[in-house]
């Protein structure tokens, strides 16, 4: 029906062009553009709709994910907290190091873990995206925690016992010792991939803008409220379990690690790492995944060059003049909007 009106009014416009101008002509091609536009919108049923005019269920988002992350969450906070929880205890009772060394090689350990998570954010951000992050560094610290694994159950890779005075205590040599930092150094890297990104990847699934669609259409308002709320029972959830899994790995970890043997001591948290590959693995299709949103340090000169180059530019009275950037501000304010503030003038 409306690209019927639009050729009825194509055929009223139609002018001969002796007497038309070509303003006029161009006047009303426009028009007609414009007729035939709005009537492909109007036939159009928006996105995120059916035909009739319904809303789609959402595929991909929301709670459904909530099982695959908060058990790869449980499962990867037992292994590292079961791994690290008695790891001095390992290196000064079985490698026979001493207390200074050991203690110097889990400060340098703990040093590195805390810097590698700069490289996964930079990683995430820029070009791979915060799922695949996640499940590469969750590879890297497998691969160390199965290192350990290998040194404590191999003969080999660890120094004899010692029973003084007859054998006294014989230290690490340099192949055991390159075995071990070998795998502490997979899991820093492991460490920071996951660390910088699971917590963000979990608030991805609640989508800002489609959620509030959602929650309006259904109850006719409240839509960021609501969206808000469900970001709050998955932050509940979230360090809920992360409790209870570094509760659960300090206890009974450490018991096997004490009284069954190291071997089982490290192998239940490295098969708990296992669990949590394959669990946020196979909720692969279920996963909302956003695009990775370039470099913040590029964001960041931008703003400082772009800032420096309208130092002297008179500030406008009416705030809404002032730049926004609605898909860059949704990343860091709930509304998608930030508040300007007068403190800083």
């Amino acid at each position: 029906e409306g690209q019927g009106h639009c050729r009825t009014l194509a055929s009223g416009l139609a002018l001969p062009a002796r007497h038309s101008s070509r303003a006029q002509q161009a006047a009303a091609r426009a028009l007609i553009s414009t007729c035939h536009s709005a009537a492909a919108m109007a036939t159009t049923p928006p996105v995120g709709r059916d035909g009739d005019g319904g809303r789609k269920k959402r595929k991909q988002g929301g709670f459904k994910t909530m099982p695959f992350i908060l058990v790869n969450e449980v499962c990867d906070r037992f292994a590292t907290a079961g791994f690290g929880a008695n790891l001095i205890t390992y290196l000064t009772q079985q490698l026979h190091l001493p207390l200074v060394e050991a203690s110097n090689t889990l400060t340098n350990f703990g040093g590195t873990s805390s810097l590698t998570p700069i490289l996964g954010a930079l990683a995430a951000d820029s070009f791979a995206g915060r799922f695949w992050t996640i499940v590469a560094g969750s590879v890297f610290y497998q691969l160390g925690m199965l290192g350990l694994v290998v040194s404590a159950l191999l003969p080999s890779l660890r120094p004899g016992p010692c029973s003084p005075p007859a054998a006294p205590c014989r230290r690490a040599n340099g192949l055991q010792l390159a075995v071990l930092y070998v795998s502490l150094l997979f899991t820093s890297l492991g460490s920071g991939g996951i660390r910088p990104c699971v917590v963000a990847f979990g608030a991805d699934q609640f989508d800002q803008q489609e959620e509030q669609e959602e929650e309006e259409h259904r109850g006719g308002g409240g839509g960021t409220e609501a969206v808000a709320g469900k970001k709050r029972q998955y932050f509940n959830l979230y360090f809920f379990t992360m409790g209870f899994a570094v509760l659960l790995a300090l206890t009974v970890v450490v018991y096997i690690q004490e009284n069954v043997g190291w071997g089982w001591g490290f192998g239940i948290p490295a098969i708990g790492m296992l669990v949590s590959i394959v669990v946020f693995v196979v909720g692969y299709p279920l996963y909302v995944r956003l695009k990775p949103g370039g470099s913040p340090f590029t964001r960041l000169a931008q703003v400082v060059a772009a800032a420096y180059k309208k130092r002297r530019a008179p500030l406008p009275e009416d705030p809404r003049m002032l730049y926004q950037d609605k898909e860059l501000d949704a990343l860091i304010s709930t509304n998608g909007r930030l508040l300007h503030t007068n403190q800083l003038t």
